[in-house]
């Protein structure tokens, strides 16, 4: 497998012959790269803010930074975060499966961790990534008694509106007949939820306004009278993460203006 279709894995774990191993045994099987293998929770969220990460690989019980922690702190922490990577529980501990899964958690490695398991484990996690990365690059939509064809880069948003779903592109606004979970588990990281009706293309953001108690984003080219897009709200929940997102992305602004 190439080094672009690799997952990225973050592997939490406060004793080190542990976590050597089970770096071992992910990297071992060719599907993925260790892109950091911690102790604690806060160099967890360390690199996790600083490189791009799809998988963490997280133990429960942590001791390491001096204080009983639980791992689950952090899958708390990011469960809601759109983009954010997904979670797989590595413990001695099989009681803690039903909260973890509570949680989003999408597999449970029970220690001693085996060469077998840990290869299953990344099969399907890999398999459940690979429509962001290698799924059909157009999107089919309905135009009255036609179909309309849109290429993926071009799309601007998707939009949940009075049962129906729309997407949004230079060409218009057409039905489509998937819900917003299932065109944002084919998307992947392309797309961002900035509210529950609304899934944005990070690429194509223009503006970002706050206006009172209300924020909204601007999704189309260019900005002000001549602009052509879409204005979509964001709520209050996914304001701060999503302005986060832009500027990581982003040079020209200090990141301490507010």
């Amino acid at each position: 497998m190439n080094d672009g279709a690799r997952l990225r894995a973050v592997v939490l774990e406060d004793e080190w012959p542990t976590r050597n191993h089970l770096v071992r045994l992910i990297e071992g099987t060719g599907m993925a790269h260790v892109a950091g293998a911690v102790s604690t929770l806060d160099e967890a969220q360390e690199v996790l803010s600083a490189v791009p990460v799809d998988v963490v690989f997280v133990d429960v019980h942590l001791s390491a930074d001096g204080e009983a922690r639980s791992g689950l702190d952090l899958v708390r922490s990011l469960a809601d975060v759109a983009g954010g990577p997904i979670f797989v529980l590595a413990t001695a501990y099989s009681q803690h499966a039903l909260e973890g899964f509570d949680l989003g958690v999408v597999d449970y490695l029970l220690k001693p961790f085996g060469e077998e398991r840990v290869a299953r484990c990344l099969k399907r996690l890999v398999e459940r990534r690979a429509p962001a990365l290698t799924g059909v690059p157009r999107v089919v939509a309905r135009r009255r008694k036609s179909l309309v064809f849109r290429d993926r880069h071009e799309i601007w948003a998707f939009e949940a509106s009075e049962r129906l779903t729309f997407v949004h592109s230079p060409q218009g606004r057409f039905d489509v007949d998937l819900s917003l979970s299932a065109i944002e588990a084919s998307f992947g990281r392309a797309l961002v939820r900035v509210h529950r009706n609304w899934l944005v293309n990070l690429a194509h953001v223009r503006e970002l306004e706050r206006d009172g108690g209300a924020t909204s984003v601007f999704v189309g080219s260019g900005v002000g009278p001549e602009s052509c897009g879409v204005r979509a709200p964001v709520s209050r929940d996914h304001a701060q993460e999503l302005r986060e997102m832009l500027l990581a992305c982003s040079t020209g602004l200090k990141r301490s203006v507010t």
